[in-house]
């Protein structure tokens, strides 16, 4: 059969065009990457009923399910209804009306997540719980952008490589009364982290605050339990990172040890700064061109805007990107308003960082 078929129509509904004409591929969402098993069924069953019997599991941790036919999209639409519903809605409490019309919008891209500390020791942080908090703040919406949240500064949900990444982080309170001088400490940092820590002429551990990434293997390494994280949690927000043909880059630091209610103080902002960027008209254009069309200040500016920043918070006073470039500068104009690498310098002092 021939169809006239709006290919971005259909993309709008998480539907990615194949390279076999009519067929196309359902992206169906999986906030934070954690998912109860029971939908396993239902995903063979879009697969072995629709598609062409298997699936994908993709690189945004979201369910593909290639092999269907344009004629039963519609179909594919009104079985998800509740599977939309149970996890956009009842798990995540995002803003929507669930209908026949499947996903709403592919504009906020499914938030990716390491398993984070429900099971990971390294992780200092419970991303699921993060990731849906702001699923609920940036989904649904016309306004593109790709979040990843990383449980410790391993970031191994590749934080560094999204518009805005989030990563876990801890403050760390030293017992010197407990300290055995052993110096594991010493060693894991030297190994794993930053080398901030030395054992001193009296046996005891010195830390330079300056470059402490808040990962916790000093906490995991002592025999002595000589250091503990605080209680509160913390995360660094790493923006414009992104993959790509022409200009791939990693992303920046733009706060450092910021609490949750900052985070989502900051990504509730997220749509009114693209809403600015874009003249209010919404485009396929992800948050990193965003911040490079619009400049860092005037990012920074929008926000932060309202946002009321803890006092261990840093904040990047500018940030200079550094881009590869895979193309000729013949009759080129670069797209990045920022080169070279980026300022340490924060708005104010810390005390402890």
């Amino acid at each position: 059969m021939n169809y006239d078929i709006d290919i971005k129509k259909v993309r709008v509904n998480c539907f990615r065009q194949s390279k076999v004409p009519g067929e196309f591929m359902l992206q169906m969402r999986i906030p934070g990457g954690t998912i109860n098993a029971k939908y396993l069924s239902d995903i063979e069953y879009i697969a072995v009923t629709w598609g062409n019997g298997t699936f994908h599991m993709g690189v945004r941790q979201t369910f593909n399910i290639p092999g269907i036919k344009y004629e039963n999209i519609d179909a594919v639409n009104e079985y998800i209804k509740d599977y939309i519903k149970e996890v956009e809605i009842d798990e995540c409490n995002c803003d929507m009306t669930i209908n026949y019309k499947g996903y709403p919008t592919i504009g906020a891209r499914n938030i990716m997540a390491c398993i984070g500390n429900t099971h990971c020791i390294k992780a200092n942080v419970n991303t699921k719980e993060l990731s849906t908090k702001v699923e609920n703040l940036i989904f649904p919406s016309h306004y593109h952008i790709k979040v990843s949240v990383s449980g410790c500064p391993n970031d191994c949900g590749k934080a560094h490589f999204q518009d805005f990444g989030i990563i876990g982080q801890a403050r760390m309170e030293y017992h010197k009364e407990r300290c055995i001088g052993c110096g594991a400490c010493v060693r894991a940092c030297e190994h794993h982290a930053t080398r901030v820590l030395s054992l001193n002429e009296n046996g005891l551990v010195d830390k330079d605050p300056c470059c402490c990434v808040g990962c916790g293997e000093c906490v995991l390494a002592c025999p002595a339990s000589e250091w503990t994280r605080l209680p509160e949690k913390f995360y660094r927000i790493v923006i414009g990172g992104r993959t790509g043909k022409q200009n791939p880059r990693m992303g920046k630091t733009f706060v450092n040890f910021a609490t949750e209610n900052t985070v989502l103080g900051i990504l509730a902002n997220w749509q009114k700064f693209s809403a600015w960027a874009l003249d209010y008209k919404p485009e396929y254009l992800h948050g990193g061109h965003l911040i490079d069309r619009a400049g860092y200040n005037k990012f920074k500016e929008i926000i932060l805007d309202g946002v009321e920043l803890n006092k261990e918070a840093l904040v990047a006073e500018n940030i200079y990107w550094s881009e590869t470039e895979y193309r000729s500068n013949i009759n080129v104009k670069p797209i990045g308003m920022h080169k070279s690498i980026s300022t340490t310098r924060p708005i104010r002092n810390s005390e402890n960082y």
